[in-house]
């Protein structure tokens, strides 16, 4: 049987996201989206699981008694205590670096009475706004002192390395301290000309809440917040956009538009009128993204939705005219603005993506293929 640190090393070379491993089963990748069998690797025994299992939440303790040292284990449990969680049919997550190469987070399940394993592959340092191809209004959108700044898309959209390379950006280009709210830190960030607080939920605080309650003490220029997953985490996001801070944030939402339903509905009927204020008081930007297959065949690139907060954009929110946002997104290019379907349309016509891999990934595919057909044959 291969090591945890082999089978690591055959996804990396095979530009993998996620190694995923079961017992009775070969392991599998997933690369560009899509699963891969790799029958040519040994097939895992239930015992072999157990082993590699044991090796991962060892690499994890590992990593915690070099950030902290022997006091992490009176807070921490320790390796066999976390496995014997994992049989006690809790699910565990972990995350460690394999030096020099890949930092890795996993989450251990029991199926079928054996022990599972989905190990994301983060890259050491973060990559550049350029690196993934991303909008260049995105540079001057993370630049603002204020406001806020949402990614979205569906799982497996690439919001986390959008974020980290905005964070990275702010990072690398500004005068700021910046705060972090992460469960877990994925990617970790260079002090380079800000300084970079990151906190890990249940390692460096008890929760999101209590994270965030404390995090206006901290001076902080920038606030991060992994995701916004409840209506507390969103009220003390918008608050500090309020109030004068940068807030960057991921939400798991299909468009810019879906954004704000989701946002509003969050919140109890008798508070939507003064959050729809906050919104358009405080809104910089929201990012809804998809990954899409090179027409090559090889590697994806990102269609991006982009809803900036420009005058009009802010008036039909507060107003509650969301139905008028998408003719805003559509007609807004001097502010930075475009539509899903308009990236999707400016990468099928530079050929970087086929028509039907725009039309698969689209979230109106009437319109798309209107435009698609209005497009000059070459």
């Amino acid at each position: 049987m291969k090591s945890i640190h082999e089978l690591l090393e055959i996804a990396m070379q095979s530009r993998a996201s996620d190694l995923i491993l079961k017992a009775d089963a070969a392991p599998a990748l997933r690369i560009d989206g899509r699963v891969q069998v790799r029958s040519d690797l040994e097939t895992l025994t239930p015992s072999d699981m157990h082993e590699l299992a044991m090796s991962i939440l060892y690499s994890a303790t590992r990593d915690m008694l070099i950030r902290y040292g022997d006091a992490a284990l009176e807070e921490e449990k320790s390796t066999d205590e976390r496995m014997q969680n994992l049989l006690d049919q809790n699910e565990v997550d972990a995350v460690f670096t394999v030096a020099g190469m890949v930092r890795v987070r996993a989450n251990l399940f029991l199926q079928r009475g054996a022990i599972g394993a989905v190990l994301r592959i983060i890259p050491l340092r973060p990559y550049s706004l350029d690196e993934l191809l991303l909008p260049k209004v995105l540079k001057d959108v993370v630049m603002q002192p204020q406001g806020l700044v949402i990614v979205t898309g569906p799982t497996g959209s690439g919001k986390s390395t959008t974020l980290a390379a905005l964070v990275d950006h702010v990072a690398a280009n500004r005068r700021a301290n910046i705060v972090t709210v992460e469960d877990p830190i994925e990617y970790v960030f260079e002090d380079r000309n800000s300084v970079v607080n990151q906190r890990e939920v249940g390692s460096d605080t008890k929760s999101f809440s209590a994270a965030l309650r404390s995090v206006m003490r901290q001076t902080p220029d920038v606030i991060v917040i992994g995701e916004m997953r409840d209506a507390d985490t969103m009220r003390v996001a918008l608050t500090a956009a309020e109030i004068g801070h940068l807030v960057i944030s991921t939400l798991h939402t299909v468009s810019a538009i879906s954004t704000i339903d989701r946002l509003l509905n969050a919140f109890p009927p008798h508070e939507r009128d003064q959050v729809r204020v906050q919104i358009a008081g405080t809104l910089s930007c929201v990012i809804s993204q998809r990954l899409v297959h090179r027409a090559g065949g090889v590697g994806r690139v990102p269609a991006v939705e982009v809803m900036t907060g420009s005058p009009t954009i802010k008036k039909q929110i507060e107003d509650g005219e969301t139905g008028e946002l998408y003719s805003s997104i559509r007609e807004g290019a001097h502010f930075g603005m475009n539509t899903l379907n308009q990236s999707l349309h400016a990468l099928a016509q530079g050929k970087v993506i086929t028509s039907d891999e725009a039309l698969a990934v689209t979230n109106n595919p009437t319109e798309l293929r209107q435009m698609l057909r209005a497009t000059p044959r070459a």
